[in-house]
């Protein structure tokens, strides 16, 4: 079996460097890119639409394993609001996930939350927890009262 992360991952400089990484090994089925772009924080978790909390880098691989047996998953961040305070950014995402079925093209959509942690080695991934979504989350809900009750 595969070690857990390549020696040498990329430098991540930014957040969104990641991002564009993470969701461009999704696309390509690359398990070992994926891989290198997760914290080596033994409690790094993933949740996929509808499945369990997965915990530590080996449940991870799994997972991940799993889905590119078939090959990549044509995900993509439709919307992306950010929010970083110091070493750690938090990107909801509405992603965009591509599927060709039987009677052509469809897209669905994911609502995602991806934690990023700045480390000695760049930023690196913390958690991915997705949620099934719908074409309804384009829109968004702002509530821009200043009053608290």
């Amino acid at each position: 079996m595969s070690q857990t992360k390549p020696l040498q991952a990329a430098l991540m400089a930014t957040p969104d460097d990641l991002e564009v990484s993470f969701y461009e090994s999704l696309q390509q089925g690359d398990l070992e890119r994926l891989m290198s772009l997760w914290s080596d924080e033994e409690d790094v978790a993933c949740v996929h639409p509808g499945g369990p909390r997965l915990i530590g880098a080996p449940a991870i691989r799994a997972s991940f394993e799993e889905l590119f047996s078939q090959g990549g998953i044509d995900a993509r961040p439709a919307q992306v609001r950010r929010i970083t305070l110091g070493g750690t950014a938090v990107h909801h995402v509405l992603e965009e996930v591509r599927v060709q079925t039987a009677e052509g093209p469809r897209s669905g959509y994911a609502l995602c939350t991806n934690v990023y942690v700045k480390t000695p080695q760049g930023w690196r991934m913390l958690v991915h927890h997705a949620s099934p979504g719908t074409p309804v989350e384009l829109q968004e809900y702002v509530d821009s009262s200043t009053t608290l009750h």
